[in-house]
């Protein structure tokens, strides 16, 4: 039974709403969505009189207005409040009789607005933000329910807890019943340092399933669910299954030395006489197809089968100059020491014949070494390239600083990311790839410089012994 108080007009009925000017508390509007008709009973009091009643009959898709409104005095029957009783057929029919208006502030409006137009929110969060604005609006609940997406009760809860509540209980979330925790504290710290443990005996690594085992082997429980376990290990963020390949290096006074040394190369301004060009190899396969490819078309993507030829494997050797845009790609069947001898010969006496030192980045390969050139060539002529060339190391577990390794993931995704079966297409498409990029002016933008390393791996720096200041003796 639902119960608003109404106050009378001054000819004795009813004040309903008009143009006058008057304070509004709350306004309702009530609607009962079912087709049969309703009983309404009217309950008026006039001071010490006796009460009268009437039963009004009326249709249940009609709307009443009953406002409440403070300060009214009119000529007659002031004071005296009209009590109006709906019966509904059940508290549930009651209860979304009512409808509520949402008329927002400005300020209300520019914070929906605000979390409307950016960053991030839960779903249901941003859709109750939605009907708040809609329903500010004037849209009817069905309109609201179909834009947003959203059920005609969830339109009403909103709309319900910002008129009896305020605007942040209609967009937050009410809390949900639901079962407690089956594992303790204890059980959790468990289960972590299980997943952290080595497999047992059989298995390469820890499973969900072989987890939720273990945890019922270990405690009390009769059963452990799969769910259960998933969470609590993402809530420690733990992926037993996954495993990462890391080198770890050891940041001693070498590592350092050689790495700033690197670092103050590409820092260098460019100097056509002094150039610095970065140097590696990469091995790649050539994959032949056993069938034809069937080729796309409009509805259809390119098919391919799986089955294919191994036709061996090519060197590609990668040059790359540091403050320009030229690289070079050089395919060979192999790497030994006599291929990487004329290559540094070529990049002397070919690509910077006018350069009177090339400095050169490479890494720590056994063959990247001035004692290839003596291999390949008399002492002589070894000799004569060697002048023109000036070696610098990165540091072992850290080819990240080699220029060239970024280059080389762009020619495996822009070029070879796919099946090439003889050398010669794979020298073809290189050298279309290489023209390509040196015509664009694409270069390498090296942003880490000596001083991020410092600020970012000061910790790691060893430090000097003369440094260390003596422990204070005690007096």
């Amino acid at each position: 039974m639902l119960r608003i108080d109404e106050q009378f007009d001054a000819a004795g009925g009813p004040r309903l709403p008009s143009d006058e000017p008057g304070s509004f508390e709350r306004q309702h509007h009530l609607v009962n969505r079912r087709r049969a008709d309703a009983k309404i009973l009217l309950h008026v009091g006039f001071g010490r009189r006796p009460a009268v009643q009437a039963r009004v009959e009326v249709n249940k898709r009609q709307i009443l207005a009953l406002l409440r409104r403070e300060g009214f005095c009119g000529a007659t029957h002031a004071g005296h409040p009209i009590q109006l009783f709906v019966r509904a057929s059940n508290e549930e029919e009651a209860r979304m009789n009512v409808r509520y208006r949402v008329e927002l502030s400005q300020t209300e409006r520019a914070e929906l607005t605000a979390l409307l137009s950016g960053g991030r929110h839960a779903a249901r969060k941003l859709k109750r933000a939605q009907i708040l604005l809609a329903a500010d609006a004037g849209a009817s609940d069905d309109d609201i329910a179909t834009s947003v997406g959203v059920g005609g009760s969830t339109v009403y809860r909103t709309k319900q807890r910002f008129v009896l509540g305020n605007l942040e209980a209609a967009l937050s979330e009410e809390p949900r019943p639901g079962a407690s925790r089956k594992l303790s504290c204890k059980e959790e710290a468990l289960l972590v340092a299980t997943a952290c443990s080595k497999p047992p005996q059989g298995r390469a690594r820890w499973t969900l399933e072989l987890l939720a085992g273990e945890i019922v082997r270990l405690t009390e429980h009769d059963s452990v669910s799969r769910e259960t376990v998933r969470r609590r290990l993402a809530e420690n963020d733990l992926k037993p299954w996954r495993r990462d390949m890391w080198c770890i290096p050891q940041v001693d006074g070498e590592y350092v030395a050689r790495m700033e040394d690197v670092l103050d190369l590409y820092a260098e301004e460019p100097d056509p006489k002094r150039p610095v060009v970065c140097f590696d190899e990469s091995p790649t396969q050539l994959i032949g197809e056993i069938r034809q490819p069937i080729p796309a078309a409009p509805g259809q993507i390119e098919r391919y089968d799986c089955e294919y030829k191994r036709n061996g494997t090519t060197n590609l050797f990668i040059f790359l100059d540091a403050h320009r845009s030229w690289r070079k790609v050089k395919v060979t069947n192999s790497r030994a020491a006599v291929d990487f001898a004329a290559c540094m010969r070529e990049l002397t006496d070919v690509d910077f014949p006018e350069a009177e030192r090339i400095r050169v980045v490479l890494d720590n390969l056994s063959t990247h070494f001035p004692g290839s050139l003596y291999q390949a060539f008399p002492p002589c002529e070894a000799r004569r390239v060697l002048r023109r060339l000036e070696f610098h190391y990165v540091p072992k577990h850290a080819s990240w600083l080699n220029m060239v390794e970024i280059e080389i993931g762009v020619l495996r995704s822009q070029c070879l990311d796919r099946r090439i079966a003889t050398p010669e297409q794979l020298v073809s498409e290189i050298a279309a790839w290489e023209r390509q990029r040196n015509a664009s002016g694409a270069r390498i933008k090296w942003m880490f410089t000596t001083a991020n390393a410092r600020a970012k791996m000061g910790r790691a720096y060893p430090e000097p012994i003369g440094a260390k200041s003596p422990s204070a003796k005690e007096s």
